[in-house]
């Protein structure tokens, strides 16, 4: 008499008719916002500087990741030499750098060197 029985209990209302997925509901609006918020700009972004990088030409000014501006003088399929400062005669080179291209940051307007 120590022991009580034990009934089992009544299913109480119906079975979820959305299955279950309410709980993932949360889960799917936050992956779909995250979508939205920051990796499809972030996609849209380096594809244009990959479109960017891609369109260098010989001339071009440009402004490099780590700050340095230069004048594009030669381009190759994956390295770019860059002159970042005129010679003071005009038959005198300037100083030239060879830059991965993916490390250009920005083009800059033409005339931009010669402002400064």
């Amino acid at each position: 008499m120590f022991i009580s029985s034990a009934f089992a209990q009544s299913a109480g209302a119906a079975a979820d008719p959305m299955g279950g997925l309410s709980g993932l509901l949360p889960i799917i609006v936050m992956f779909v916002v995250l979508w939205f918020v920051m990796i499809r700009p972030q996609m849209k972004k380096a594809k244009e500087h990959q479109k960017m990088v891609s369109e260098l030409a010989k001339g071009d000014e440009v402004v490099t990741q780590g700050g340095v501006l230069g004048r594009i003088v030669k381009v190759g399929d994956n390295f770019v030499t860059l002159e970042v400062s005129a010679g003071k005669d005009s038959k005198e080179g300037g100083a030239e750098l060879h830059i991965q291209k993916h490390a250009i940051g920005a083009q800059v307007p033409k005339g931009t060197l010669k402002s400064l």
